[in-house]
């Protein structure tokens, strides 16, 4: 039986049923799949926006100087790449993430771009983070929660590497509050992604599962209560894009 009290052996990917450790190596499958090409596809699958969607992201962190700073399922290193920034010297960012290729596509990035000196890297579990308890003023995950095994573990093991008062913040992808968006949206997803990615990346496959993924992560307020079953106190969310996109948080008590 997993944290979230199912005893059921098998777990969404896309839109599929899988074995639990079957997902693992699928989610890891993509991901070395599209690690090269990841940056790429996200500006064209975006159209560019999601740089404004981590600008936001970044102001609800409201990280300051001198602060401990963990990015989980950080991938390519955008946020961990402004976070060494924001807490300088005396901070301290460290970019963790389960898949090998992608962490070290995030490793060239922010060591190309001048940050060393206050960043680590660390391949690791979102759901079983090797971290002390109470050792970050925030944690993030950026694109990441949903192709989780087990959220409600994930999210856990975030709330208790947090210090108190420390803030987790979640930026994932949705659902569409506005009525009219939703089916656009769905053309785009199931017909433009998969031959996007087939196109630039060789892999229509891994940008199917991608679309289907997004279908299948809770809702906004759903997860409003995954982070409140965590231990977070004042969670909210904030839609962006008219809810293809919401940003959470919650505090550690």
């Amino acid at each position: 039986m997993n944290r979230s009290g199912r005893s059921d052996e098998t777990i969404d990917f896309g839109f599929d049923k899988v074995p639990r450790e079957e997902k693992v190596k699928r989610v890891g499958a993509v991901f070395d799949s599209v690690a090269s090409r990841y940056d790429l596809m996200n500006d064209l699958m975006s159209l560019g926006i999601h740089r404004a969607w981590k600008q936001f992201t970044l102001q609800v962190c409201a990280v300051g100087a001198g602060q401990q700073v963990l990015d989980v399922a950080g991938g390519s290193g955008d946020l961990a790449l402004e976070f060494s920034r924001r807490v300088g010297p005396d901070g301290h960012v460290i970019l963790s993430d389960i898949n090998a290729a992608m962490l070290e596509v995030g490793r060239d990035k922010l060591t190309d771009r001048g940050a060393v000196g206050n960043v680590d890297y660390a391949l690791a579990d979102a759901e079983r983070l090797p971290f002390a308890e109470g050792s970050f003023d925030c944690v993030t995950i950026a694109f990441g929660l949903r192709n989780v095994t087990d959220k409600p573990a994930a999210l856990a093991s975030m709330a208790r590497v947090l210090k108190p008062g420390g803030r987790l913040v979640v930026l994932e992808f949705s659902h569409p509050t506005v009525p009219l968006l939703k089916p656009l949206y769905d053309i785009y997803s199931f017909a433009v992604l998969p031959t996007l990615g087939k196109l630039v990346a060789g892999d229509a496959d891994s940008y199917q599962y991608l679309a289907e993924s997004i279908r299948m992560h809770p809702d906004q307020k759903t997860l409003v209560g995954m982070l409140e079953e965590a231990g977070l106190e004042r969670c909210e969310y904030f839609d962006l894009s008219g809810g293809i996109v919401a940003v959470h948080r919650g505090f550690k008590p």
